[in-house]
């Protein structure tokens, strides 16, 4: 069954539009979709047709920080339900673990890990979706509505290090440096943000522990995920996974709170297999690293699991008939 997003993915996006002398009723119909389904932001709706709402959008308003645009009036309450339960959390790794616990509620399409890394905090923010989808704005809108969530708890204590994309900068800043106001990393190895460790224990002024408990219930009672996620639930986990060189079937089960024979039964059902998926997830990331002149091949195998590059290699050239090397070369040869 196709991704679906919440409707509240679109909040913003007609006073965006409009701002920027967009008709948005031609592209709405364009994709299928209606003023009256964005109007409940519980609705669901496409994730194929969102994104591709964004991306027209963007080009159409000649824009390419639409979806950005859309993150920077983000709001707590934005955020449904959770919203809730993220408000009365004791610190900030706290509301993070929420979100991730429940961002099913949230955005089907979210995939987020928090990674501690000495003093240092990697919040990674994937859009991911089923079949894979390029999408630029609708990540910018993702780690911005996130990182406007960080900075809505903490306040002034909310002082990251960097906000992370894969993709190549555009070639005016000006709207990512007003939102972020931190270091800007392009063409990296994520999408996210990374921040110091302990600002994610800076105690939140606004948490009320039985708020909190009331709010917890509340969340609990909302529908669970249906069974036919189980498939893009683990795809989200191979793709978190697959840099730390843990993406095994134990730990993606293990993290999705089931046994490695239900996780199999499970995807049995939907008609894969994990070595498939994780073949997929691969096919889809692999391009993503190997155009980006930054990382080594060497980085690259790494990021897709590979801890012994000529692993890597040989499985690049079955799935593409040349080396790794052979193939930037020609592209870089190409497009250079």
């Amino acid at each position: 069954m196709a991704t679906l997003f919440r409707a509240a993915a679109l909040t913003n996006y007609f006073e965006v539009a409009e701002h920027l002398g967009l008709n948005p009723q031609p592209l709405l119909s364009k994709y299928g979709l209606s003023r009256a389904q964005l109007a409940d932001p519980e609705n669901r709706i496409p994730a194929a047709a969102t994104i591709a709402l964004l991306e027209e959008s963007a080009r159409a308003s000649n824009c390419i920080t639409f979806g950005l645009l859309m993150a920077e009036s983000r709001q707590l309450a934005d955020f449904g339900a959770v919203s809730l339960l993220l408000t009365h959390q004791p610190t900030l790794r706290d509301a993070l673990r929420a979100v991730v616990q429940y961002e099913h509620l949230l955005n089907e399409g979210l995939a987020i890990s928090i990674e501690e890394a000495g003093k240092t905090v990697i919040v990674r923010d994937e859009v991911v979706t089923d079949p894979p989808m390029a999408s630029p704005q609708a990540t910018e809108l993702a780690v911005g509505a996130l990182f406007r969530l960080c900075s809505a708890l903490l306040g002034a204590h909310w002082q990251p290090y960097s906000v992370n994309f894969t993709h190549e900068a555009p070639s005016d800043l000006q709207v990512h440096r007003r939102v972020f106001r931190c270091k800007l990393n392009f063409g990296d190895e994520f999408n996210g943000f990374t921040c110091p460790a302990d600002s994610l224990d800076y105690p939140n002024p606004t948490a009320d522990p039985s708020l909190a408990q009331i709010a917890e219930r509340y969340v609990e009672s909302l529908p669970r995920k249906a069974k036919h996620s189980v498939e893009l639930d683990a795809r989200k986990m191979i793709v978190l996974l697959l840099p730390t060189g843990r993406a095994t079937i134990d730990q993606v089960a293990m993290t999705l709170g089931m046994n490695v024979r239900t996780l199999q039964r499970r995807l049995d059902e939907s008609g894969s297999g994990f070595s498939d998926l994780v073949n997929s997830v691969r096919r889809e990331l692999v391009m993503r690293h190997i155009e980006n002149p930054r990382h080594s091949l060497g980085r690259v195998a790494e990021l897709l699991g590979y801890s012994v590059p000529s692993s890597f290699t040989r499985w690049f050239k079955a799935q593409f008939g040349s080396s790794p090397a052979e193939w930037r070369a020609k592209h870089i040869k190409k497009t250079g």
